[in-house]
């Protein structure tokens, strides 16, 4: 997002962690909420145009949002709304995409309300990993042909009582809802914003065996003395890397696997 939309998906985030570090306000709740909001607004092409319309004042903006929402949704999630389509938007797409950014952060502190925010993290990445390389699962989730119902169905089968509930919870509104997205981009989209809930970093580290305790506590160390600042290790075993390990934080790859060493002296003495 760039100009006005960046400035209101700011001011809109500040809101939702008050609302959130409420504890009166049921936070899974106001998720679900939002959701609800977003898809209306993918919908309703003309609706979310109106409610971004520079021409018209933010106050005439949240009272229709209101008109149209009250009762139907609580408090908490129709002070959010009202808030957002007060403030401007550079286009009307951006409204919709930061509200359902917000369902999922506001189930996220649920999850951190209840200490589960790391367990849900790890799950996220560990399905990313599965969808990705269980082509039969994949198809299945995102075949256009097959019902939402289908597919909530086969996701609560594969993570019902495995899978933290909120895990669940997101994983089928992104499935049902891609919103455009690949669902391996979707994942990965969700564990950044699960580790920026916590102002981490997410180091992805790919290693030929499981690490142990210890070395998951230092290489966190490490990393974190480099980058200034908590990285969060979501691990993963690949045997083909032969020894070493290969760290991934965003762009940027940190690769001391004996794979990459042979590959490298394999180009020198090929030059």
């Amino acid at each position: 997002m760039n100009g006005a939309s960046r400035e209101a998906l700011a001011s809109a985030r500040e809101q939702l962690d008050a609302l959130t570090d409420n504890s009166s306000v049921d936070a899974a709740k106001l998720a679900e909420e939002l959701a609800a909001v977003t898809a209306l607004l993918d919908r309703e092409v003309s609706l979310r145009r109106v409610l971004t319309d520079p021409a018209q004042s933010g106050e005439a903006r949240a009272e229709l949002a209101d008109r149209l929402l009250g009762g139907k949704i609580g408090g908490p999630a129709a002070e959010l709304v009202a808030g957002m389509v007060r403030a401007r938007w550079s286009g009307s797409r951006d409204l919709a995409d930061a509200m359902e950014e917000l369902s999922y952060s506001a189930d996220l502190a649920a999850a951190q309300r209840a200490g589960q925010l790391d367990d849900v993290e790890d799950e996220l990445f560990r399905f990313g990993r599965i969808v990705t390389s269980t082509g039969e699962l994949r198809r299945a989730l995102t075949d256009q042909s097959a019902s939402v119902a289908a597919k909530t169905e086969l996701l609560n089968t594969l993570l019902g009582g495995r899978a933290n509930p909120v895990t669940g919870r997101i994983v089928v509104r992104l499935v049902g809802n891609p919103r455009g997205r690949s669902l391996e981009a979707g994942l990965d989209a969700l564990s950044k914003l699960a580790a920026h809930r916590r102002g981490r970093m997410v180091a992805v580290v790919t290693s030929a065996v499981p690490l142990s305790e210890g070395q998951r506590a230092r290489l966190g160390a490490s990393l974190a003395k480099v980058y200034g600042r908590q990285v969060h290790l979501n691990l993963d075993v690949d045997p083909e890397i032969i020894g070493g390990i290969q760290v991934r934080i965003g762009d940027e790859v940190i690769n001391g696997s004996i794979a990459d060493r042979l590959d490298e002296a394999a180009r020198r003495m090929a030059g």
